[in-house]
């Protein structure tokens, strides 16, 4: 694992749209230890593979305190519900910003061995993976915000 270099706004990178991750290996597996590391080392709570230069459809999100998931091609297949409440993000330095975002999310991915997963996220992990998968799409809290 090695700690990896995070994007800051500015950076044209994170406004450009990810690709779908086609072959899930040995790098793909490497690339998500290192965007953990990463996120840990800078007391995040996600991570998005642009946000450390990589332009692939992966996210690493806490779960709790002692469960973190990795996901590939993430894609959220159902929302509900909404609330505003102020997020921040490890590349947009020193600012928080109210974002409006759903409750409850339904989310299908793969883990890094490419098996299927599905399941329903809510209130502050729900908002960490909506948060997530902006970056993939190239939007920034910046963007959102109320």
């Amino acid at each position: 694992m090695a700690l990896r270099e995070i994007r800051i706004l500015g950076d044209e990178l994170l406004r450009k749209k990810s690709r779908e991750v086609t072959e899930i290996n040995d790098k793909i597996r490497e690339t998500l230890s290192d965007m953990q590391e990463t996120m840990l080392k800078n007391d995040g709570v996600g991570i998005a593979a642009p946000q450390i230069g990589i332009l692939k459809r992966m996210i690493v999100v806490m779960k709790t305190e002692k469960e973190i998931l990795k996901l590939i091609n993430p894609e959220i297949v159902e929302m509900s519900g909404e609330a505003v409440d102020y997020e921040g993000c490890l590349s947009v330095k020193k600012k928080s910003v109210k974002v409006k975002r759903p409750t409850k999310i339904k989310v299908r991915a793969q883990d890094e061995y490419g098996n299927k997963l599905e399941f329903v996220a809510e209130d502050f992990f729900a908002r960490v993976i909506c948060h997530e998968v902006d970056h993939l799409e190239g939007i920034l809290i910046v963007d959102k915000e109320v």
